[in-house]
């Protein structure tokens, strides 16, 4: 016989960012757990949301595995002595394997014990376990609560452990376990019982609690398709970002929101930015073209999505117009006018400047230029380019949104009338970003980007500042990879 068990860790909101490490880890700890008791199950599943992270075994027998083993002692002209009596040895072994002395074979040269363990009740095993896997959770940044010396993520607030329909008895944190779960903190009555282990899923649910992760997923992106497709677009829907929103909410509901077209008059990476990064919004486009139009989801109902509504096109509002702001600034100037600004901004110390560094760039991508034999117009759009790369760390825009680098440079170069080349260089040069990022795909894109990753190297290894088995602050080794993926 089998049954399903349950272990739910009901906390405070935690972080969405660490959910999916939190849920790994324990779906790991426990599968070596149950192995290490001999307890024979079906399939291992971690689901969770803000507020809770719940343990499902299925099919977990209700008796440990027997065991027999066969151990071995001291070799046999120690365990006897000449008459062929046990010694000592012999019966200080026989003694620790809860055998007689007598009972010991002699194999090989040495004395055995034949040991066979009858399996326990798997009841009697799970108040131990359920602590062991709470308490051997690992994360990141702790937390003390209360008078209590115990460290969590989040404060503990509730427990539940059931084995089928029976409640597993163990306290954490002050915290006692029991059927008891609490619901969505505004669509819910609030606490409610958990009948048995399997329906816990189905329970969570009628108190709007979505507590499967994958469930939740897909109806977010159900939701967010569809909430764009009625409003004329279509959601561009970045998978950091709903990964992120799957875990700030229980029981999702879409809804679209609108921001003045004047906005669309920016280029679209300052649009969507604040928007994605910043506030958690999905943009909607056209054609490619973005519409006046954001998508985000709510922790909650369909009831009053007006005022919601409202409230984030508001908080849009004083987002863009900081935007509009910084670029009408920047725009008082060229780019190659904000260069001159990087001699204020130092690099590294004893490194000089970034304007420093922008000039070492300027030689270094002559330098590589002709090594790669490329034609004189490349190599002039990547010195170009080189000398333009850094100049909008200090522009208004990037300093207020920093994940613009690059791309304020490549828009505002435009703007200059620098051609597209050295435009495009400027974006890439950052390229690759991170493991997985795309390449640069043009000439002079490549060329920058190598002078700035080979300064960097050159640069901080110059300082002695070099990475270790556990320490590389300054992403040295990704940018190595990035020089070798790109001379391939």
């Amino acid at each position: 016989m089998s049954k399903t068990l349950l272990l739910e860790i009901g906390t405070e909101e935690v972080p969405a960012h660490v959910m999916p490490g939190i849920l790994s880890q324990l779906k790991e700890n426990a599968a070596k757990t149950f192995e290490g008791l001999r307890l024979e199950y079906k399939n291992i599943r971690t689901i969770g949301t803000p507020r809770r992270t719940a343990l499902i075994v299925e099919g977990l027998a209700e008796q440990q595995a027997d065991l027999s083993k066969e151990n071995r002692g001291p070799a046999v002209n120690i365990a006897f002595d000449a008459e062929g009596n046990p010694t000592k040895a012999a019966q200080g072994f026989a003694r620790g394997q809860g055998i007689k002395a007598e009972d010991l074979v002699t194999k090989d040269g040495y004395v055995y014990a034949m040991v066979h363990e009858v399996g326990g009740r798997t009841s009697d095993l799970l108040g131990d376990t359920l602590t062991g896997l709470v308490n051997g959770l690992s994360f990141p940044n702790n937390m003390h609560w209360a008078n209590l010396d115990y460290k969590f993520i989040r404060p503990l607030r509730w427990l539940v452990g059931l084995y089928g329909e029976d409640v597993i008895d163990f306290e954490v944190a002050a915290v006692k376990s029991g059927r008891v779960s609490r619901g969505h903190r505004f669509l819910s009555e609030g606490d409610f019982e958990i009948a048995s282990a399997d329906a816990y899923e189905e329970a969570c649910e009628q108190q709007f609690v979505i507590v499967d992760q994958n469930k939740r997923c897909d109806m977010i992106r159900k939701q967010i398709a569809e909430v764009a497709e009625a409003n004329g677009g279509k959601a561009e829907i970045n998978e950091d970002l709903l990964e992120e929103v799957l875990y700030l909410v229980e029981y999702p509901t879409a809804l679209c929101g609108k921001f003045d077209e004047k906005y669309l008059k920016l280029p679209a990476e300052a649009v969507i930015t604040p928007m994605r990064d910043h506030q958690r919004y999905f943009p909607v486009l056209k054609d490619g073209q973005l519409l006046p139009l954001f998508i985000t989801i709510r922790n909650g109902g369909s009831d009053f999505l007006e005022t919601v509504q409202h409230g984030n096109e508001r908080v849009l509002r004083a987002r863009l117009e900081d935007a509009q702001f910084f670029f009408d600034e920047d725009r008082k100037k060229s780019l190659e006018e904000h260069g001159d600004k990087l001699k204020t901004v130092v690099f590294q110390e004893g490194l000089g400047s970034i304007y420093d560094k922008a000039q070492r760039l300027e030689a270094l991508a002559a330098y590589i230029a002709d090594e790669l034999q490329v034609s004189e117009q490349e190599k002039a759009d990547a010195v170009r380019a080189a000398k333009l790369a850094k100049a909008d760390l200090v522009t208004g825009m990037v300093t207020e949104f920093t994940e613009l680098q690059g791309v304020m440079g490549r828009e505002y170069a435009l703007l200059d009338g620098e051609n597209a080349a050295v435009a495009q260089a400027i974006d890439e040069h950052y390229m690759p970003r991170f493991a997985g990022d795309a390449q640069p795909a043009s000439v002079a894109g490549r060329i920058v980007s190598l002078a700035d990753k080979i300064d960097n190297l050159v640069a901080t290894f110059s300082r002695g500042l070099i990475p270790t088995g556990s320490q590389d602050p300054f992403a040295l080794r990704r940018q190595a990879l990035g020089i070798v993926n790109m001379l391939k």
